[in-house]
């Protein structure tokens, strides 16, 4: 279901091809919520067989056509009933963490090398989580630019406020993950010498 919501997400500003979802998915909730092309078709003629979208053939190229989705008010009924309730949340599947709880089978230098790789994965995460809240801030991301356009000026500064706070926590996670890999390190060192 929280494909179809992310997909809500970005239909709410405005109709867009299978295509532009795509784009879309990877710059905006695809920091959130990835999913490949391979699900988005899918779901989607899944969400117009239900009524929750109105597809329409418009014209791509001299010859060709594309399917351009509108969302109905039956999906915007959809997608608010399902921002006013409290999320159901999965059970954890970590495979980083997992791995960490038995790295005494890995060579220390490899336990080491996943814990540097983390540090990486996460350091680069944290940087573009920064850069999103400063396109927030100076008004540079072109998506939340065309769902302001489309937003009340009443709403605009929550708008705004919600996508930061929504960055902050992806930061605060980035930020957890570093320092917990870089203790990791300390602790195969110690536990190395130890022996």
């Amino acid at each position: 279901m929280s494909l179809r919501n992310a997909l809500f997400a970005l239909l709410v500003v405005e109709p867009m091809t299978g295509y532009d979802l795509h784009k879309q998915f990877e710059s905006s909730v695809g920091h959130v919520w990835h999913a490949p092309d391979s699900q988005i078709y899918p779901e989607l003629k899944r969400m117009e067989s239900e009524g929750l979208l109105e597809g329409e053939e418009i014209p791509w190229g001299p010859r060709g056509k594309k399917r351009q989705y509108h969302v109905t008010e039956a999906g915007k009924a959809a997608f608010r009933t399902w921002m006013n309730t409290p999320l159901e949340y999965a059970r954890t599947r970590d495979p980083a963490h997992l791995k960490a709880a038995y790295l005494e089978w890995a060579d220390p230098e490899a336990a080491k090398e996943q814990l540097r790789v983390h540090i990486e994965h996460h350091t680069g995460l944290l940087e573009q989580w920064r850069e999103k809240i400063t396109e927030i801030e100076d008004g540079t991301s072109a998506m939340l630019n065309r769902r302001l356009s489309k937003t009340s000026d009443a709403d605009r500064a929550k708008t705004k406020a919600y996508k930061t706070f929504t960055y902050e926590g992806l930061i605060t996670q980035a930020e957890a993950e570093i320092a917990w890999a870089r203790r990791g390190l300390k602790l195969v060192d110690r536990l190395n010498s130890e022996q």
